[in-house]
């Protein structure tokens, strides 16, 4: 059983395109603004204009100038003085160049329009457009206010500046479906950019929410496996402390017993010590800490290994060619302490009674060798159990310090363990 892996949904592009195939692609290529915009006048909250705004806005600005000359030709064939003619031609400039405030002040420039339409027909078009800019930035409450206002200026508009060509009705109805449609239009584009917004949030909702289900059933498995060592252990502990207690009562019992009782001692913790091994691997998570919060050994405490080694029994030299163990990096000497600290462990547990030799050299720039050798065993060497788990943990360890490590059996007999690793100037 191995760690959880967290289960991600598919992609939101993807699941908006299934369920609502009616959106456009540009909707779904980058994130949408918030549908509610802040401020007093819900002023959009951007505040540079992106390439797409620029185009968009430039679109706008042209066919309201459109428009615009097309009423200013229009009012000049009516009849109507130089004077009156120029001035539907500047009030018209002046309304189209309001557009470029409608992101920032959407209410403002469209309050100000209707009004300005009712003396100036040059100013429809751009009356148009500010509309639509408030029916997708603000909510229906205000934009009914907003719409309301244009629809009376629109028919106020009639009387004031007929229109010689059309009936005073049909420029009423005209004038009506106009706003309306613009307006309609505006709420679909604000709805549509509410849903995106909400299917957005949904989709980061749902991958936080598998993510927590993932690591929650991580946590689980690892609490499942930790209460199985447990039972697995126990017995096993228990055993090697039953017969450990009964040679410590009974120092003179018979050999043959005491031969039994250290049997079963020496069974029971290898196949304790393979059990672990079996788990460990399992109980890692990618970032836990491996040795807690204890003092990290170093270059400098090497010595300490070889003086404690040599008290269980073993056979060890020690050349250590380093003047000043101190001066080694924590990171590297850590590293040199767990490579030599393995391969003692290996060499006393596949190699016993024989010499081990430990060598470590280096130069700052040069970098840092670690070589751990030992013979052949000349006798019978018990079976121990053992899964590999420490030699490829160096490896992977050696390797993440920017450095190799290789292993095996030597050329002359016995086994070899070497280890490079990076020593900066």
């Amino acid at each position: 059983m191995g760690p959880a892996t967290p289960a991600h949904p598919h992609s939101f592009v993807d699941m908006t395109r299934a369920e609502y195939p009616w959106l456009l692609p540009s909707d779904l290529a980058e994130p949408v603004e918030p549908a509610e915009p802040g401020g007093p006048e819900g002023r959009d909250v951007r505040r540079r204009r992106t390439v797409r705004d620029w185009i968009v806005d430039t679109t706008a600005f042209v066919f309201a100038a459109f428009v615009g000359l097309l009423a200013a030709e229009a009012s000049s064939q009516y009849d109507n003085s130089e004077a009156a003619v120029l001035a539907d031609q500047l009030l018209g400039a002046a309304a189209c160049c309001a557009l470029w405030l409608r992101r920032r002040w959407p209410v403002g420039p469209a309050v100000a329009l209707s009004v300005l339409s009712t003396v100036a027909p040059t100013a429809g078009g751009a009356l148009l457009v500010a509309l639509f800019g408030v029916a997708v930035r603000v909510p229906f409450r205000r934009l009914a206010h907003v719409g309301g206002l244009a629809l009376v200026c629109g028919v106020v508009q009639v009387f004031v500046r007929p229109d010689p060509t059309l009936h005073p009705l049909a420029a009423v109805a005209i004038g009506v479906v106009l706003v309306l449609l613009v307006t309609g239009w505006g709420m679909l584009v604000r709805s549509r950019r509410q849903l995106v917004v909400a299917l957005r949030e949904r989709a980061g909702r749902a991958e936080a929410e598998a993510e927590l289900r993932a690591q929650q059933a991580q946590r689980a498995a690892r609490e499942a496996i930790a209460r199985e060592m447990h039972d697995i252990l126990a017995h096993r502990l228990t055993l090697l402390s039953v017969h450990a207690g009964a040679l410590e009562f009974r120092p003179d019992a018979p050999p043959p017993e005491v031969a039994r009782a250290a049997g079963v001692i020496r069974d029971s913790a290898h196949e304790a010590l393979q059990d672990l091994r079996e788990i460990i691997g399992v109980l890692r998570a990618p970032g836990d800490r491996e040795d807690g919060d204890r003092p990290q050994p170093t270059l400098a405490t090497l010595d300490a290994l070889i003086a404690e080694s040599r008290q269980a029994g073993m056979e060890v030299t020690l050349d250590n060619g380093i003047d000043d163990p101190a001066g080694v990096p924590a990171a590297t000497g850590r590293t040199v302490y767990r490579i030599a600290q393995e391969g003692l462990t290996n060499a006393r547990k596949h190699a016993p009674g024989t010499e081990v030799t430990v060598t470590v050299r280096g130069h700052p720039g040069d970098g840092l060798t670690v070589d751990v050798r030992n013979p052949a065993p000349t006798g019978p060497v018990p079976h121990v159990p053992g899964s590999g788990q420490g030699l490829i943990g160096l490896t992977e360890r050696a390797t993440l310090a920017g450095g190799r490590l290789t292993h095996g059996p030597a050329p002359g007999g016995g086994f070899a363990l070497h280890a490079w690793l990076p020593w900066p100037s």
